[in-house]
């Protein structure tokens, strides 16, 4: 039987235009899932580099790395510095309410 080498897929590699942060990251906003947005801002930056992500931030690269891990529960004001340092806002938006549910 041959052996088939496989290397862990990540998505940080195809994050490479400001378009790809956008996507990534209102698709996150729009699941209402903490930890997929924290996940996504993860993603987002580890394809700007953590370090420099974690010095605009004004955090430890170690807590970026904590916070933003999966199962990881940044705090909103940890939350907002890393959207800034990313050079994003989080903009609201309307959601179309279902009022026959």
């Amino acid at each position: 039987m041959t052996s088939t080498k496989t290397t862990p897929f990540d998505a940080a590699k195809y994050i490479d235009t400001p378009e790809a942060v956008t996507a990534l990251l209102e698709d996150a906003l729009a699941t209402g899932d903490a930890g997929y947005v924290a996940h996504a801002l993860g993603v987002i930056a580890r394809s700007k580099g953590m370090t420099a992500v974690a010095e605009k931030a004004g955090l430890g690269r170690e807590s970026l790395y904590k916070g933003l891990r999966e199962g990881g529960n940044p705090q909103l004001e940890t939350v907002l510095k890393i959207v800034a340092a990313l050079g994003l806002r989080l903009k609201p938006a309307p959601v179309e309410v279902n009022d026959a549910a």
